[in-house]
This record gives structure tokens, sequence and C-alpha cells, in this order.
């Protein structure tokens, strides 16, 4: 069977990529090795930047989001039991994030994609990606029972995570791989009852980090610095909220609100950056390229910026035959994409505390956070990191 660009993965990239792609006019194939149930059971955060909000109304695939999910217009820090409003909306001229789970977006790109005709094929296996540095790449896998199945195409587009088949590949030409792993991690709960905030909070408590969040009316999602090398087993209910009411006390009395903790699990944290996202006519986009800590919010956003410029890029290959665009695609999504690796890398540095850190560092966390707490123009620069720097090319224009 023949196809113009075969997608592997059927996470956010790649349906996101399909069904940007058919707007265009660019026929795709997705495979996915999991089934439709476990890819939209696949439980993760979601805070959605202001271009990531207007990518999925502007595809089709935004009406539930904009219904059910929950615009922020700012975002609290909090140290020394002193809060910190960072009015996001004020700052940067009207822009929000919208918290809004990733496996809600997943739901939706899928129903959207299924509704316009597109071919996503789960339960696939041994997938392999062949002859990436000719003009007609091939892609090989077993479908569901096990019969073998070729996909030739023209392009390969791998958004199949940092454990896929097609980050490797790029590797054997651009081996280059930046990487840092922090030296903490991440217990995250979720707990049934009422939200115990209207807009999420960012706290640096004297053991560490916390964060809360929120996933529903009834449901909320919260966080907590641990170590790398620690296990869920570690954490009973009562340590969980005696360590989040420590680290998020404040002088007014705030109070978090408790309920039955129903998932625990443990979630390291890394920055990543493959240094080439492309090898011949294999393209990377999404975790297959990079991960950055969840802290500054970036990962789907990342993913989805990725195939918006890749989707451009194709675009304009199959429309007048021009490949500048593919040709800088690498270095246009890089360029996007170590903005983010930054600003998580600092937002995270900011509040965490660090094993063995001195009484220098923590002076330095608190001087920084003193600054944003004088500085118009400091939080000005946090609040449009957070609701996403501007994409290269305008929503509104081809897709």
């Amino acid at each position: 069977m023949r196809t113009q660009v075969a997608i592997i993965g059927a996470g956010p990239a790649g349906l996101a990529l399909s069904h940007m792609l058919h707007r265009l006019g660019v026929a795709s194939i997705v495979l996915e090795t999991r089934s439709r149930a476990v890819v939209e059971a696949t439980i993760r955060a979601g805070v959605l930047e202001q271009g990531t909000i207007d990518i999925l109304a502007d595809i089709g695939a935004g009406e539930r989001m904009q219904r059910e999910g929950s615009r922020h217009e700012g975002t609290i820090l909090r140290h020394d039991g002193r809060d910190l409003r960072i009015d996001l909306a004020g700052l940067t001229g009207g822009k929000t994030v919208m918290v809004y789970p990733q496996h809600d977006v997943l739901k939706d790109l899928v129903a959207a994609r299924l509704a316009t005709g597109g071919d996503i094929r789960f339960e696939v296996s041994d997938v392999r990606v062949r002859d990436i540095d000719s003009d007609a790449p091939r892609v090989s896998y077993r479908d569901p029972d096990g019969q073998p199945r070729t996909i030739q195409a023209d392009f390969v587009a791998g958004c199949d995570g940092s454990q896929g088949v097609c980050r490797p590949l790029v590797l054997e030409s651009h081996p280059k791989v930046h990487e840092h792993i922090y030296p903490y991690a991440w217990l995250g709960i979720l707990c049934h009852g009422p939200p115990s905030s209207r807009e999420l909070i960012y706290a640096r408590g004297a053991t560490g980090f916390a964060l809360v969040s929120t996933r529903s009316a009834q449901v909320q999602r919260m966080y907590l610095q641990c170590d790398p090398l620690d296990k869920t087993e570690h954490w009973s209910d009562d340590r969980i909220w005696s360590e989040f009411h420590a680290r998020l006390r404040t002088h007014e009395g705030w109070t978090l609100r408790e309920g039955e903790i129903f998932s625990k699990t443990v979630v390291g944290m890394r920055s990543v950056v493959v240094e080439s996202m492309r090898s011949g006519r294999l393209f990377l986009a999404g975790d297959a390229a990079h991960i950055v800590p969840p802290t500054g919010a970036k990962g789907l956003n990342l993913a989805i910026s990725d195939v918006f410029i890749l989707a451009r890029a194709f675009g304009r290959f199959y429309n007048d035959g021009s490949a500048d665009q593919l040709d800088a695609y690498s270095a246009t999504a890089l360029a996007r994409v170590w903005r983010a690796q930054r600003f998580s890398w600092w937002m995270t540095s900011l509040l965490h505390v660090a094993p063995g850190a001195g009484e220098l560092q923590q002076k330095l966390q608190h001087a920084e956070l003193d600054y944003l707490a004088r500085s118009r123009s400091a939080r000005a620069v946090l609040a449009e990191n957070y609701v996403g720097l501007p994409l290269d090319f305008p929503v509104d224009q081809g897709l």
C-alpha cells in the first residue's frame, strides 16, 4: 500500500499531524502499537499554551476543550508562606492557558481524525522503517492478526516517543544527544475532592517543591518533589498529606483540601534534545526528539508546535514542490525547543530544593523569587514563556 506520509505513533504529535495533513490535502497513515483504549487512557496532566489552544480549535479538535477545559488567566508562586500571583493575561495582552488533561486531548484528536476518514491502525507490531535515505522510504509492520504489511511513502514522521523505533535511526547519522538528569523526581497523586485553588500553585517549601493542580471539579492532581529512587509504597497517604500541608502552608492560613488518593506515581525529571530532528526522509516530532522536565508544562505543547511546523512544510512541498521548509524544519523546531528547555530548566531550578544545596544556592533562589515579586518586567518574561512564545507561522494560514 502507499501513502504520502507514514506516521509512527498515535500520541498527540502523530494524531495532530495526521489531522493537519488531511486539512492540507496530504494523505497519511498512522501506525500505533497500543490499542485505542490504552492510548485514550494515558493519564497525564495538561496545561495547554495559547498557541496549542488556538491550533486545536482551528483544526476542529477543540470543541470539547473549550467547553470542559479550565481557562487560567494567572498562576501562583508560593514561597516562605507568601503568594505571588503571575497575571498571565494582564502581562501578555490577554493570553491564557487551558488546564485540560492530555488523555482528553488524545480522545478529541482520535475522534476528529476518524470522523474525517483518517487511517489510524492500532495494535500493530514489529514496526520497522527502512530506506529513509531514498525517495521512497518503507515502513513494515504486522497487523493485529500477525499478518505482515508494508507501506511505501514519500516521507516518514517519527512521533513514537523516546523509546520508539524512529529516534535510533536518526541517531545513526546524527548521534549527538544533549541530556541532563535532574537530582529529584515528582510524586504525583490523583485524589477525589473539590479544588483547593482556582489557579495552579507552584510552591517552594523548606523540604522541596509542591504543585497544586486540578483535573476536574471532583478530581485533583498534585505533585511533591521526591527522590528519583523513591517508591510509591514509601509514601503513605498520611505522609503525603502531611508533606503537602508543610510545603503549602501560608501566613494567612490557606487550607489544602484533602481527599481519597486513588493513584500514586513517581515521575523522573530530565532534559533531552536530539541534535537533529531529521535524517533523510525521516522527521522526528514530540518526545521522539526532545523531553522537558514537567515544571514548565511544555511537553505536549512542544509536540503540537513541532507538527504544526512540519505539517506546513509538507503542505508547501506538495503544493508547489518546494522543500525549503522541510530542509529548515529541524533548525526551526529546535530553536523553539531550546527556548522551552531554557524556561523549563529555569522554573525547575527556581522552585526545587537540590540535594545537598548550600546556603548560597538557597539565597540565590530567594533573591530570584524576590526579584519576581518586585519587577513587573521579570513577571512578564515568566508569563510570556508560560503561555507560550509565538509560533513561527500564523495559526490561521493554511490549516
